[in-house]
């Protein structure tokens, strides 16, 4: 999984300078001590709409079960994401380095155990997880070599298939989203995938994003 920084606007002044507009004033105006300060002030209290005024492009690498879940939010955030009706490239496959056992004490998610005596490179079953995919390929380019269509020759194709997806959004739907997916209850993978999102955007709005994940 990968995720690369396309494009951004706007800095932690934007945000400032949005606060202030309503006083007809400008970050330029203040120290940089007041400005952090009113930034804090707006995260802790709940003042969304100066952080509005940012967006952050970003392109998205992930297996499609994770992309699932980066993908139900919406608010603040669009996605356009490549599509198999019109591209029939071959596919890759998401493969884990571990296999987790499932967690004791909730319905979903898993503990950070991994499953004894499943050495991925001995255990039998991991050289029929992989003898899958090529099955599924295989079959995925004999629909399309027979003419069938990409938007039905897909129907084949597992959950573990990497898609990309260019996300773009404000500042505070990212860092909400980065907030819930990075959770301990938000499934590993989905985590790491929100954790190089925060790495990215860190740097780019530090004040603000420290204030918005505090």
């Amino acid at each position: 999984m990968k995720v690369t920084y396309k494009d951004h606007f706007g800095s932690d002044n934007s945000v400032v300078d949005a606060a202030r507009v309503s006083f007809s004033k400008e970050a330029s105006g203040y120290t940089p001590e007041q400005n952090n300060k009113l930034i804090k002030y707006l995260a802790k209290h709940q003042h969304k709409s100066p952080f509005f005024h940012t967006a952050i492009s970003l392109h998205l690498k992930m297996p499609i079960f994770v992309a699932r879940q980066i993908m139900k939010h919406t608010t603040g955030l669009e996605y356009n994401e490549v599509s198999r009706r019109y591209v029939d490239s071959d596919p890759e496959f998401y493969v884990p380095d571990v296999w987790r056992k499932k967690a004791d004490n909730v319905k979903q998610g898993s503990s950070d155990e991994a499953v004894e005596h499943l050495d991925l490179h001995e255990f039998e079953a991991y050289g029929y997880y992989y003898t899958y995919y090529d099955v599924l390929l295989g079959e995925y380019k004999r629909l399309l070599d027979a003419g069938v269509a990409p938007e039905q020759a897909r129907m084949i194709l597992p959950q573990s298939m990497y898609t990309e997806v260019i996300m773009t959004g404000n500042l505070y739907a990212i860092a909400n989203m980065y907030i819930q997916r990075t959770d301990s209850h938000a499934q590993k993978e989905t985590q790491d995938l929100a954790k190089q999102i925060g790495e990215i955007v860190k740097p780019l709005y530090p004040v603000s994003w420290a204030a918005l994940v505090a």
